[in-house]
């Protein structure tokens, strides 16, 4: 299972993606306050592991402290390696949060195939957008007389 980002779980915290980021953050609240599973049969002593509810809670008191969501991240990582069915349904939430966009991630952004006449808009996770200015017109070509 890969760690869940710190950035990530910042971001979930702090209200990023808007519904669907709430509802992630409210997933994963939920998985945490789960009953521990162990491993094992159960007849020896229970792992020295927490259940990770105690950094959740601290990170949702201060959502942009990184050092909270790293703590997060570190107490999921421990108990998904002592809990299987945790660690399952940690890495179902992991796989379905990653979907989200958050600003966790970098932007590439080209223009290319000539010279551009309208308007280019770079960045990212836009949506809903609309431009309802015409398109200036090309330039003219030199020496062309103008109208």
């Amino acid at each position: 299972m890969d760690a869940v980002s710190a950035v990530l779980l910042a971001e979930l915290a702090g209200g990023a993606a808007g519904v669907l980021g709430q509802q992630a953050w409210l997933g994963l609240t939920s998985l945490v306050r789960r009953p521990f599973m162990r491993a094992d049969d159960g007849s020896g002593p229970a792992p020295a592991v927490g259940t990770g509810e105690v950094e959740l809670i601290r990170l949702e008191e201060e959502p942009g402290e990184t050092t909270r969501a790293q703590a997060l991240s570190a107490a999921l990582a421990r108990r998904a390696g002592v809990d299987p069915e945790f660690s399952s349904r940690l890495n179902q939430w992991h796989e379905q949060a990653k979907l989200l966009r958050t600003g966790d991630g970098d932007v590439h952004n080209a223009v290319s195939g000539g010279i551009q006449y309208g308007h280019v808009v770079q960045g990212r996770d836009f949506s809903g957008v609309t431009f309802n200015a015409p398109a200036p017109p090309p330039p003219s070509a030199p020496g062309a007389e103008a109208p």
